[in-house]
């Protein structure tokens, strides 16, 4: 399981360690360079203190176990490029014609040189590097150590402090863990860092949605039980009546009744499945093109014959072809719902017409039917669940209309009703950001 604490713990870790590595680097190069003046110093110092006059030669300095890391080399040639001396018999510089300070390579790595005339001689003083690098890196590493000696402390540190500044969020955490499905209500978070806040925000607002949506579940639930009461209790009623006929007209005239009931009971039953399918989250469909004329040509050819029952004119009028990204099931469900609705409230010899085409908005769909309308205080209301204008005769649920906002609403259409005097006219506009190319 990744670890916030031992994540920053980690990278703080790593953060001060190449600072202090980083730091070790620039205090060796800065104390080189300042043993390397030194050092130049000392070697000139050296050769300036040799005596000027011609002498002859001298034997070299007993030093049976030179340190060929450390020790300063003297050579002097006279004027001929004799070797006249030397401070170490098994250290010896190579001859240089040029003054002044090199870096040569030798045998026992790489030598500062300083060669300069003096009098009738030539003077050659020689150290070998690796004496600067050895004196540079021991000052570095004696300012360093201190902080190295600090490393365990900074992390213990840094441990403890990490630990108190995650308090927050384990408190949240704990909070939100005590909690149980009835207990909604928004985390307190006035004393919460400025970091952990938007957690907070998030979370709060997914509680603020699920207490609505709980909200909605309740109500759903029990407007849902109510409704199936009525028809539950009416076919316990026929069941009854049926029992107790005395003939076989009465008893065919209860099974009449019966299969009234069980079909109203059936559709409310399936018109309920329906909008709890169409839930925002009940379900993730899958959007695609799909081309409006053909499902309304279809939701036409299913319901003709209901249409005929009543001798109501049923047309489509198919000014274009548009298509649109949607999950096509939802849309036939739509269709069919206003269909049904219009049919069901035209009066026998009446007409219903369906429209299907492109307009400034986007795609659109019309359908126009010859019933009454809806008086205008209702054009509203009607989008309620189980809502029924008062007065009203023609069998339903109530819920036809509720179904068709959900599933418009959820493909970021809208859905206009208006009476033209002569009927009803439902238009459902679907935004042309969904619209796709004509096939």
């Amino acid at each position: 399981m990744t670890s916030i604490r031992h994540k920053l713990l980690l990278w703080l870790s790593a953060g001060l360690s190449a600072g202090i590595l980083g730091a070790a680097g620039l205090l060796y190069l800065q104390a080189r360079e300042e043993a390397n003046q030194i050092f130049d110093y000392q070697m000139k110092q050296v050769a300036a203190s040799l005596p000027s006059q011609a002498f002859g030669p001298l034997l070299p300095s007993q030093s049976d176990q030179p340190d060929a890391q450390r020790d300063i080399v003297i050579q002097i040639w006279d004027d001929n490029g004799l070797r006249i001396y030397r401070s170490h018999e098994r250290l010896a510089l190579p001859q240089r014609a040029e003054l002044g300070f090199a870096t040569v390579n030798t045998p026992h790595g790489p030598w500062r040189i300083y060669s300069m005339q003096h009098g009738n001689t030539v003077v050659q003083v020689g150290q070998p590097l690796s004496a600067r690098r050895e004196v540079a890196a021991d000052m570095a590493l004696r300012t360093v150590a201190p902080l190295l000696f600090l490393f365990p402390f900074l992390g213990l540190l840094i441990w403890v402090t990490v630990g108190k500044g995650l308090a927050p969020m384990r408190r949240v955490a704990e909070e939100v863990q005590s909690r149980d499905a009835a207990t909604l209500a928004p985390i307190a978070d006035a004393d919460l860092p400025a970091e952990i806040r938007p957690l907070t925000h998030a979370l709060n607002d997914l509680l603020g949605r699920l207490d609505h949506a709980l909200d909605a579940q309740r109500a759903f639930v029990a407007d849902a039980a109510h409704e199936l009461r009525t028809p539950l209790t009416a076919l316990k009623l026929q069941i009854q009546l049926a029992e107790r006929a005395e003939d076989e007209a009465e008893r065919k005239a209860a099974f009449v009744e019966l299969k009234q009931g069980f079909e109203r009971a059936m559709h409310l039953v399936q018109q309920l499945l329906t909008l709890a399918r169409q839930e925002p989250g009940a379900f993730r469909a899958t959007h695609r093109p799909v081309e409006l004329a053909a499902l309304a040509r279809e939701a036409v050819s299913e319901l003709a014959p209901l249409a005929q029952a009543k001798r109501i004119d049923l047309g489509l009028i198919e000014d274009a072809a548009p298509q649109v990204e949607a999950d096509p099931e939802a849309l036939r469900i739509l269709l069919n719902n206003l269909l049904e609705n219009a049919i069901r409230y035209t009066p026998e010899g009446g007409k219903v017409d369906v429209a299907v085409q492109l307009a400034e908005e986007g795609a659109l769909v019309r359908v126009q039917d010859s019933g009454p309308g809806i008086p205008p205080q209702e054009l509203e209301r009607v989008f309620d669940r189980f809502y029924r204008i008062p007065g009203t005769h023609a069998p339903g649920s109530g819920l036809g209309l509720s179904i068709v906002r959900q599933i418009a609403q959820s493909h970021g259409a809208r859905v206009d009703l208006s009476n033209t005097g002569s009927g009803l006219r439902v238009e459902v506009i679907f935004p042309r950001r969904t619209v796709a190319s004509p096939s």
